[in-house]
């Protein structure tokens, strides 16, 4: 069905909706480069609506939030008072022609069905969809229901829309519990339009910290940003003495005490320090008692990570309050986005989905499509990557989110014992990771060993070889050499020297490659371009400048960019003269004789590189000027100065550094990286050492 747009809506209450809303978001804005997000009607009584503050940032950030919406519920009742509907359907087909003109297509969600007006009930989103003539998508909530029930309610959706007059695109049966979906695959619902269905996700019907925090205004007494993400599994009242208390602790609770019951805060903290208890999520302290000073400090001392919030209502109204607080997937939650976003991927055929929509796909390459790239390769085929960085929590957490996507196996370095309870006591989930002790490890004699056969020409001892494995860095490079790991990635604790120096001596380089160098990807809002070398070496001859190119331009290839290599200098063509820029010069033809298919031009300015109108002036006759897509920079001073004078005035998203050059892939974090570059940079080890495992099949045959 050729469309620029769909609508969907809720047919009854506590749907998931969102969810998705937010998968559908996530197929569209894979394959095409402009997508809108659009509510004709919202509630404004509620605050800023959620749904556009989480789909707008996430995949259309360059939206006014006031495109993203069209009237407010109370507009329509005064409409329909006065019997003039028609001016809310006329008004909102002007909006939609304009996000047309904008936009290649508008992904539209109706009224939440907790705001339908008795008036209209579910038919206020079938008579917008039908009036605005967008093809409809209705959700069903078949939790806790049964084959049968969820069946009638199929047909009474079907025959609904189809007497609305709507185009029906298809229905989505969500939260449908898993002994459901299990009697489906022997006999599938019936329906005269396509059905897609969504097993019900525990996690995301659960509230977290945050959601207490935001709705009932409570103040943060102890705990991080990070900390208030935590879900919470049950809710448990202390009322009981500390003996009796600790009986009923599980994991995941929120523990409900009144503020000024010091024995079960301090229970409660001591329970998180025992390896014999569970974790609870939280403690939210009532009636507006806090800890005094000394007890602070005892409590900061212990710098045990568990959040503690206290609200000024009682115990009884506190716990009324909580359980009536709803389970949202919100911006801010990164944990229960990547929930989501795992969860429609298994659930949902995503390129099924696409296909049915008959649009083309865009050849722009956005960031979001970059990154859908990165992930979809990477699952492909599940490369094992080692961190051995698995005392820092950023790792830890962004372990959780490449285990929740199912992107990577991972292979932790440390005691599993600590790393474990650790990552528990974060309210995070890494069960699912494999955690090897190298002080206690099998292999630590063998690569004790190798690692010794392999530098003794150096003057390397055995024993130095066996103090050398007992750095984790070295374990884990070990590990990739030997085939026991596919990737490394480390530097988020360590030193680019301490990750790059252990795959110099064990991995090393090609024989045709004698410099290993980096490049960073640079996500821009329509395109991806490369820049390197940015990262490792600070003034490279000629000789290497042509290998850093070589090695930058299959780089690019891998990810698919078409490689188009511009050698940067001050001058451009044969303008210029001076040691800088014949280095550039000879570089580019050392490159161009090895690589004589390469697209390349050298020497050329920045400018000439990226813009085809400076281009036409400076290199009227290049095919590559103006549209570069690899920039090598002459020197290191140059080239990291540029890449992130362009990352912060542009906005620009700087994936990296990512090391190329080696036999077997290791990358190197940035001490200050986020949670993101650490996901991102383990999806691009995969990749690399998904190819590299192919060249090697390739060889052998």
């Amino acid at each position: 069905m050729k469309t620029k747009s769909l609508y969907i809506a809720s047919m009854e209450a506590k749907s998931g909706k969102l969810l998705i809303t937010m998968g559908i978001m996530e197929i569209l804005t894979h394959h095409i480069e402009k997508v809108a997000f659009f509510r004709p009607v919202i509630d404004k009584s509620r605050g800023l609506d959620n749904d556009i503050e989480l789909i707008r940032n996430k995949y259309c950030p360059e939206m006014a939030i006031q495109e993203c919406y069209g009237f407010d519920v109370e507009e329509v009742k005064a409409l329909a008072a006065k019997g003039h509907l028609k001016e809310l359907y006329k008004k909102l087909l002007s909006q939609l022609n304009t996000l047309y003109e904008k936009y290649d297509f508008v992904l539209c969600e109706g009224l939440n069905s907790s705001s339908f007006l008795s008036l209209f009930d579910a038919d206020i989103n079938l008579n917008i969809a039908k009036n605005l003539n967008i093809p409809f998508i209705g959700v069903i909530n078949a939790h806790h229901q049964s084959m049968t029930k969820i069946q009638q309610e199929i047909n009474i959706a079907d025959s609904i829309i189809k007497k609305s007059g709507c185009t029906h695109f298809a229905t989505f049966i969500n939260r449908v519990m898993k002994t459901t979906f299990e009697q489906v695959t022997l006999k599938p619902f019936q329906s005269t339009h396509p059905i897609f269905i969504v097993t019900e996700q525990h996690d995301l019907d659960r509230i977290t910290l945050s959601d207490i925090k935001k709705t009932l205004k409570a103040r943060c007494v102890l705990g991080s940003s990070d900390d208030m993400y935590r879900i919470i599994r049950q809710i448990k009242i202390a009322t009981m003495t500390v003996e009796h208390f600790l009986r009923y602790i599980e994991e995941g609770d929120l523990i409900i005490v009144g503020g000024d019951r010091a024995d079960i805060l301090l229970a409660s903290l001591s329970s998180l320090a025992s390896h014999n208890y569970p974790n609870i999520a939280g403690i939210l302290l009532t009636g507006g008692f806090t800890p005094k000073e000394n007890m602070l400090k005892l409590l900061h001392g212990l710098e045990l990570p568990i959040p503690i919030l206290s609200v000024s209502n009682d115990t009884y109204e506190t716990t009324r309050l909580v359980s009536d607080i709803p389970a949202e997937i919100t911006i801010d939650n990164q944990r229960k986005i990547a929930l989501a976003q795992a969860h429609f991927d298994a659930e949902i055929n995503a390129e099924n989905f696409f296909q049915q929509l008959e649009i083309s796909t865009s050849s722009v390459m956005t960031p979001i499509m970059f990154e859908h790239s990165l992930f979809s390769r990477a699952k492909s085929k599940r490369m094992n990557i080692v961190l051995p960085e698995a005392s820092d929590e950023r790792i830890l957490r962004a372990v959780e989110i490449l285990l929740i996507r199912q992107v990577v196996d991972i292979t932790l370095l440390g005691d599993a014992t600590e790393i474990l309870n650790y990552s528990a006591s974060l309210g995070l989930d890494i069960q699912q990771a494999h955690i090897i002790n190298p002080t206690t490890s099998n292999k630590l004699q063998q690569y004790t060993q190798t690692f010794y056969q392999l530098r003794q020409h150096k003057g390397i001892t055995l024993e130095a070889a066996a103090d050398a494995m007992a750095d984790v860095s070295y374990f884990a490079t070990m590990m990739v050499y030997s085939g026991d790991a596919d990737g490394m990635v480390s530097g988020a604790i360590h030193t680019t020297g301490d990750t790059i120096r252990p795959a110099l001596q064990i991995i090393k380089t090609p024989p045709e490659i004698s410099v290993v160098s980096s490049v960073f990807i640079m996500c821009f809002d329509t395109k991806v371009l490369v820049y390197g070398d940015c990262a490792i070496n600070p003034d490279p001859n000629a000789a290497q400048l042509a290998e850093i190119a070589i090695s930058s331009s299959e780089t690019a290839r891998l990810f698919g960019i078409e490689p188009k290599v511009a050698m940067l200098s001050y001058s451009t063509g044969s303008s210029g003269q001076g040691a800088d820029v014949d280095k550039v010069r000879q570089a580019s033809q050392i490159a161009q004789q090895k690589r004589p298919n390469l697209l390349l031009e050298g020497p050329i300015q920045y400018d000439a590189a990226i813009s085809p109108d400076v281009a036409k002036t400076k290199l009227p006759d290049s095919t590559i000027a103006g549209h570069a897509t690899v920039f090598i920079f002459p020197d290191l001073n140059t080239g990291n100065n540029t890449y992130k004078a362009v990352q912060r005035s542009s906005g620009a998203i700087a994936i990296g550094p990512i090391i190329q050059g080696l036999n077997k892939p290791v990358n190197d974090l940035s001490r200050g990286c986020l949670v993101p570059d650490i996901v991102n940079t383990v999806a691009i080890t995969a990749i690399q050492a998904q190819t590299l495992l192919t060249h090697q099949k390739e060889h052998l045959l």
